[in-house]
């Protein structure tokens, strides 16, 4: 078998493992707080809501919470793992290993992604305990999840390379990825914004994954789906390539 195969199979593998020992941290939390935003957003708040896009409310949120823990867990996965091997200096016998960068990336990121998919089906599992969501179109809804958990586990890679304690870990979700996700069209449609918040809106990114993931379940959203891939491919490939220099400088890697 392929060394390089081997490598990257047994990081996916090592990433698998250590989500799936703890999922009652990892899995079951996404789930039970989901089942909350149900319940108060979808059912007690969404019942005196009129209809939203021309769906009930509690559908058209689904959506919107799933792609959250698809994004909160593929980060959270990458940046934790990242960095506990910086902190246990195991990742050094990985980056004199003969295993390409590249290798190493993928292998991180594949286990984000897995996890990110995991609980992202978890949490649509749970959603049909309130309602019977429709689905438009499950190419889109597995490629916008997939990518998605791509660009937010080399995100979570990059931020796990910077980061020097266990606090720096922690707060580029508190204060940059959680305001971004729930100012993202997650609890409601932009067209109900003032113009001036509208063109604000279309800066958070994350807008376009929502919206994109909301078309592939009801088939309506406020971005167009061609320029959701775009965005996400287009940071994709940024955040890729800066990962990829990282690692072969050793920015924040070497003392």
């Amino acid at each position: 078998m392929n060394a390089t195969w081997i490598a990257f199979k047994t990081l996916v593998i090592k990433e698998v493992l250590r989500f799936a020992r703890i999922w009652v941290q990892t899995v079951l939390p996404a789930m039970i707080t989901t089942a909350l935003y149900f319940i108060i957003f979808g059912q007690l708040i969404g019942g005196q809501l009129d209809d939203m896009e021309g769906v009930s409310y509690m559908d058209f949120i689904v959506p919107g919470l799933i792609l959250m823990a698809v994004i909160t867990n593929s980060y959270g996965n990458v940046v934790s793992s990242f960095y506990q091997a910086k902190y246990h200096h195991h990742i050094e016998e990985i980056l004199v290993s003969p295993t390409p960068d590249t290798i190493i990336i993928a292998g991180y990121v594949a286990g984000g992604v897995l996890r990110g998919l995991t609980v992202g089906l978890a949490v649509w599992l749970i959603s049909l305990i309130f309602t019977r969501l429709q689905i438009h179109n499950l190419w889109v809804i597995f490629s916008i999840a997939t990518l998605t958990a791509t660009l937010f586990s080399l995100a979570g890679l990059i931020n796990a390379i910077y980061a020097k304690s266990f606090d720096d870990i922690t707060i580029i979700p508190n204060f940059v990825l959680t305001p971004l996700t729930y100012l993202g069209g997650v609890f409601y449609s932009i067209t109900l914004l003032p113009d001036i918040w509208q063109n604000v809106s279309l800066l958070n990114p994350i807008l376009y994954m929502i919206n994109g993931f909301r078309y592939g379940f009801l088939g309506i959203s406020d971005i167009g789906l061609f320029l959701s891939y775009g965005l996400i491919g287009v940071f994709i490939i940024l955040l890729y390539g800066f990962s990829l220099y990282l690692l072969r400088t050793g920015k924040g890697l070497r003392p």
